[in-house]
């Protein structure tokens, strides 16, 4: 059997590798996606936040894929929030490169520095993650999920915390 000669297999390698690496790129970053339509409002704790140019992306793949941008609709209070406790570590996840509304760390400063508020909006949905809520003083508005400390503990193994709902069954 004679030989492949280098060059030709040294291409095709290279070739292999570049579509590979591509593909990986694709699947990491952008295949899993779901672009969210906004209806008009977000949900805090049960009640209608009404809200104009909402942008959202989610994934099927992970509860912490969930990350949104919008602003108040014309007429809502700016302080809106006001009425529900402030979120323990409220602490948003970076996002993709591409969806640029959701810059995570420069609304974990404004949230460290105060003019930005994030509330529960709902708690345990799915289990283990809390769906957090922020707004500026502006009217601008950002949404995220997060890991809280029952499915921390239910994802390691250890015994729920007290206050804790059980975990559901799989």
């Amino acid at each position: 059997m004679p030989a492949m000669p280098a060059k030709p297999f040294i291409a095709l390698f290279g070739a292999f590798v570049a579509v590979f690496a591509a593909a990986l790129w694709w699947f990491q970053t952008r295949a899993y996606y779901e672009t969210l339509s906004g209806d008009g409002h977000v949900i805090v704790q049960g009640q209608q936040l009404p809200v104009q140019a909402f942008e959202g992306i989610d994934a099927p793949t992970s509860p912490l894929k969930l990350r949104a941008c919008f602003r108040l609709a014309d007429g809502a209070a700016p302080d809106a929030l006001a009425i529900f406790p402030a979120a323990q570590d409220a602490t948003p996840l970076v996002a993709p490169a591409w969806f640029d509304c959701f810059d995570a760390a420069a609304l974990s400063s404004a949230l460290e520095a105060g003019p930005v508020r994030a509330v529960l909006a709902e708690g345990n949905a799915p289990y283990g993650f809390d769906r957090i809520v922020a707004l500026s003083p502006e009217g601008r508005g950002w949404m995220w999920r997060q890991l809280n400390r029952c499915g921390e503990a239910a994802f390691s193994g250890d015994p729920l915390p007290e206050g804790c709902p059980p975990q559901p069954e799989d």
